[in-house]
């Protein structure tokens, strides 16, 4: 009796190991694409080159809808980002707005697919792409503020340094780690802290064991530019 319960354990054993190893086999081999996030399927495969990427210099008045890309403003579009803490997504009417003028292109399958949602008077349901972990805050108005409008960066410049090269991609697709050493890192380059004397103390103790920041000659504590604190990104 106990052999037979010897054996059955064991034939249990190697069909689960067998099980295991099949499902191991199937599954896909991760590259650096997938480490960044699923690549994210939309309704509507919007084409931001064409969007947001440059114009065709042998083509002056845009004439030409497959050369060439528009310039628009990231924020013409995502306008919450420069008064809010997310970017947002454009409201059909927008869309619809520019689209209904523009006859050439409204025969395009993106354009007829897109009225589609407009005539049955619903939002077009749009998949969020960059999504941080709800632990997590990040405020689009306040790197707005710093880097266009107070150093002047070029929007794309800015908003590219997070999401990538959007002007050159169709679907919108994550291309930044976007973790927590990723974002501490930026602001150790961008907001060095000093202390009394100039000395730099911005570095891995300040960031991840919360080194507090040296007193200058008058006693204050000198303040970092960025977060410096867990309670500014984790609310």
């Amino acid at each position: 009796m106990h052999r037979i319960l010897r054996l059955s354990f064991f034939l249990m054993g190697l069909l689960v190991a067998a099980g295991s190893h099949a499902a191991d086999a199937q599954k896909p081999t991760l590259t650096t694409e997938d480490s960044l996030g699923p690549q994210v399927t939309q309704p509507i495969e919007f084409p931001h080159y064409r969007h947001a990427g440059l114009r065709n210099p042998n083509d002056p008045t845009n004439s030409d809808p497959n050369k060439g890309g528009m310039e628009i403003d990231c924020q013409y579009c995502h306008t919450y980002a420069r008064r809010s803490a997310v970017a947002g997504i454009p409201p059909l009417q927008k869309c619809i707005g520019c689209h209904q003028n523009i006859e050439s292109v409204r025969q395009k399958p993106r354009i007829v697919e897109l009225f589609k949602y407009w005539d049955a008077k619903k939002a077009v349901p749009w998949k969020k792409v960059h999504d941080l972990p709800d632990f997590v805050r990040f405020n689009h108005e306040r790197h707005i503020k710093r880097f266009i409008e107070q150093q002047n960066r070029p929007t794309q410049e800015a908003c590219g340094y997070c999401h990538g090269d959007v002007k050159e991609m169709t679907v919108a697709r994550r291309s930044k780690p976007l973790t927590m050493g990723w974002c501490a890192s930026c602001h150790q380059k961008e907001h060095p802290v000093t202390g009394e004397g100039g000395a730099p103390i911005g570095n891995q103790a300040y960031w991840y064991k919360f080194q507090k920041p040296a007193a200058d000659k008058s006693g204050g504590e000198i303040k970092a530019q960025g977060p410096n604190d867990c309670w500014h990104c984790h609310k």
